[in-house]
């Protein structure tokens, strides 16, 4: 490197590194005249955890879930939707992003989830069809099953209730409309399951 002749160049370069040693040892940078980032202000970012909704905070719409204790207290409720065109289009809309993940585009349990041995009840069987109440369809799409998680209800604040609060009261019910008055129908026009 060559040697700075005048005497000035000499102060000016001494100073240069001084400042820029004292701004690299700094705990935060700071950009001359501003000392402030519009990168690290206080903000929710993305990536953070989502808060539960304060407590006894009232939904927009619907009727809240607490209503029900669990649920054995679903079984006797009654569809308040009639099983109509609308309703069962609703349904079918939602079983399809909810539902098939598990239970498969007909309901069947042919997903790849149950392939790779989680259990998924086969939803065209005479045993949900005929038997099942449409009040028991809409608790166990609430408040879940054994393995089945809960799609009415949020988990608690630690995250220990697995949950999400998903489905609203009236779409929960144009599931069930869907799985009790149309799914088994759509499975039987798509043929039989593949070997």
């Amino acid at each position: 490197m060559k040697r700075l002749k005048t005497p000035m160049l000499r102060v000016a370069a001494c100073a240069a590194i001084a400042f820029g040693v004292v701004s690299i040892n700094a705990d935060q940078a700071y950009a001359f005249p501003w000392s402030t980032d519009m990168m690290n202000q206080p903000s929710i970012k993305p990536q953070e955890q989502i808060k539960p909704f304060p407590k006894r905070s009232v939904p927009v719409g619907g009727i809240p879930s607490q209503q029900w204790a669990d649920r054995d207290a679903t079984e006797d409720l009654k569809n308040p939707f009639p099983a109509d065109a609308a309703s069962l289009k609703k349904g079918k809309m939602l079983f399809t992003i909810y539902c098939t993940a598990c239970h498969g585009m007909t309901g069947r349990a042919e997903s790849e989830v149950a392939a790779r041995g989680m259990p998924a009840t086969d939803l065209t069987d005479d045993d949900v069809q005929i038997d099942t109440t449409e009040g028991w369809i809409f608790g166990t799409i609430t408040f879940g099953s054994a393995i089945m998680p809960p799609y009415g209800r949020a988990g608690d604040e630690n995250g220990e209730l697995r949950g999400s609060n998903d489905l609203s009261v009236a779409e929960r019910w144009h599931v069930v409309n869907y799985v009790k008055h149309q799914l088994k129908a759509d499975a039987i026009a798509a043929g039989p399951l593949p070997e």
